[in-house]
């Protein structure tokens, strides 16, 4: 019983400082700039030639917009969405990836697990430092060009996202 009123003592005295600590308030980015960043995207492929899919996904990898050009392939939707979800969940470029995900690397394991893409074409999207977001970009001859396309498309959203 005792044991009861110190825990119920402790619990009482904690600062209002640490209960306000488990509030967080984070980044995100508006359907409108997703939206926007995906066209631009999309723009940037077929200016180089290419029929892509684009994905833009919120910081949570939960996808806020995803164009697919009317030649694209049936695969790239998907590729798309799971190249931006792996760059968000692993906060790193899946080109970045591919080379710490070899066969033999301590990292391989990854490429076993549900929805992850270790392919070019995912990048973070970031503002101010922080992260929000995620955008994959598939159907280009390589990930290289599927980088180039996204990087592209970031490119022309960039001072919208540094508010």
């Amino acid at each position: 019983m005792k044991l009861r009123y110190l825990v119920a003592a402790l619990l009482w005295t904690v600062p209002a400082a640490e209960a306000q600590e488990a509030l967080v308030t984070y980044r995100s980015l508006s359907p409108e700039l997703a939206l926007e960043l995906a066209r631009a995207t999309l723009d940037a492929c077929r200016g180089r030639g290419f029929q892509v899919a684009v994905a833009v996904v919120d910081r949570f990898g939960q996808p806020q917009a995803v164009l697919r050009d009317r030649f694209a392939g049936p695969h790239t939707g998907p590729t798309a969405s799971g190249k931006a979800w792996t760059a968000v969940t692993f906060r790193t470029n899946t080109t970045d990836l591919i080379p710490l995900t070899q066969p033999g690397q301590p990292q391989a394991g990854l490429r076993a697990l549900p929805n992850v893409v270790i392919l070019g074409g995912g990048l973070v999207i970031e503002a101010q430092g922080s992260l929000v977001g995620g955008i994959g970009v598939s159907g280009a001859p390589g990930g290289a060009e599927d980088d180039a396309c996204a990087r592209a498309g970031l490119d022309s959203v960039r001072d919208k996202l540094e508010f």
